[in-house]
């Protein structure tokens, strides 16, 4: 979860660390935040399955709450097989709850609280290929008077051949629109908005070879948009839906692949994550419009204790879209250090290099920079005196042994902002 977004693109993959599960960008883009910020950049689904699938064989693999056992002279004079025919015979737990009330406290939605609960078990418990499945709810909840909640449910099937998805989120949002460019993003003006609807996402992949996985995605959403009543003065020109009810109704497509060696805690491999949707009049949308998402994630060990991770983020939006469907600056961790919102436009790309320091006792150290852009596009391209800069620290602290997941504290500075984060898993 990062504190300081209140539009959090879906983008995840890296997870997307989230249930993001995902990222990847509900087309209602206020409320993608509500779940995406709370449950899915919290718990990241993949990233749990990865965790799942590579748990060593010794008792370091045993839950936090369950002491090993030393091995008696008889269990040790039996062969393996026997060994592992009297383990297959024990019923132990099907799956695991994860829980994570989160503060929030952010320039955009205020000081409040992200209650996370998932549940990760297998499908099939005959099914020793596929990665465990998750499903979840969250809430949202700040003194600005934004609430929302949200579903999700995230499932591996047929030995990794297939992954369906859903997510569902309602509830309504307050926060500040910037405008749309660079320049309206400088001025620091703002128009206070709130904005109420939900939205709806499933999606399902099947597996096509070299760990790609390749399917459909579909949205459904709508939502209503109103100015609220402050005493702030503002120079923004009011968006053209404010005061309607908008729909929006979309088809996509995504193209996955990860090969990490767990999403929690990555310490080599790969992901690369490519989104397309596709809003029409012809599906009952109220805009036609396409978004594209491209994220691509590396990681590589220093040493046992040390890890360099990047990533990049690149974004598009064609056709005629609403305001908060465009590219959002500082969402989704890209970049921390920004009030999600302030920079919104056509085109916008993120990349970050972060070094991660596992201490002692649990604790861990994290530094990042990087750099980015938004742009309107056509004649208007990035421009090396537009790059929008951010960096700065953390502080992690591992939960569970067994999946080695952390929960997060970041502290960031941007151009002429800073953010307070903290979420469950890794920013990417």
């Amino acid at each position: 979860m990062q504190s300081s977004e209140p539009w959090a693109n879906l983008s995840s993959p890296r997870h997307t660390q989230g249930l993001d599960m995902v990222s990847h960008h509900l087309p209602s883009g206020v409320f993608r935040w509500v779940l995406w910020a709370g449950m899915c950049a919290c718990i990241p689904s993949a990233g749990v399955a990865r965790a799942q699938q590579n748990l060593p064989t010794s008792t370091s693999s045993l839950p936090d709450s369950q002491p090993s056992q030393a091995q008696s002279p008889e269990t040790s004079e039996k062969s393996g097989t026997e060994v592992q025919s009297e383990q297959g015979k024990s019923s132990g737990p099907r799956g695991s709850f994860v829980i994570a009330p989160l503060p929030i406290s952010s320039p955009a939605l205020g000081t409040g609280i992200v209650p996370v609960l998932g549940y990760i078990f297998p499908f099939r418990k005959n099914d020793t290929v596929s990665p465990p499945s998750v499903v979840g709810v969250a809430g949202l909840a700040t003194n600005n008077g934004s609430r929302g909640f949200g579903a999700y449910a995230d499932l591996y099937m047929k030995e990794k051949t297939y992954r369906v998805s859903a997510a569902y989120v309602r509830g309504n949002l307050n926060y500040n629109l910037y405008g749309i460019g660079l320049v309206a993003g400088n001025a620091g003006l703002k128009l206070p908005l709130e904005q109420s609807g939900q939205v709806l996402r499933a999606e399902a992949l099947r597996r096509v070879g070299w760990d790609f996985f390749l399917g459909l995605r579909f949205w459904n959403g709508n939502s209503d948009i109103v100015m609220r009543t402050t005493s702030d003065t503002s120079g923004v020109p009011e968006p053209p839906d404010l005061g309607l009810h908008t729909a929006l109704r979309a088809l996509g497509l995504r193209l996955n692949r990860e090969t990490t060696d767990n999403r929690f805690h990555p310490t080599s491999g790969t992901l690369l994550d490519f989104t397309s949707d596709f809003f029409s009049e012809a599906l009952g949308s109220k805009y036609t419009f396409q978004a594209y998402r491209f994220t691509f994630n590396k990681y590589g060990s220093i040493s046992e204790n040390q890890v360099l991770a990047y990533n990049l983020f690149v974004c598009g939006t064609g056709g005629t879209p609403p305001f908060y469907a465009n590219c959002i600056y500082g969402t989704n961790n890209e970049l921390r250090g920004y009030t999600a919102g302030r920079y919104i436009d056509r085109y916008m790309f993120a990349t970050q290099l972060e070094y991660r320091l596992s201490l002692p006792k649990r604790f861990g150290l994290v530094g990042f920079g990087g750099v980015g852009e938004v742009a309107p596009g056509g004649t208007q391209a990035f421009r090396v005196n537009n790059l929008l800069p951010g960096g700065g620290g953390g502080v992690r602290f591992q939960l569970s042994k067994i999946y080695r997941v952390n929960v997060r504290a970041d502290f960031a500075r941007g151009k002429d902002t800073w953010t307070w984060s903290m979420g469950v898993g890794e920013a990417f």
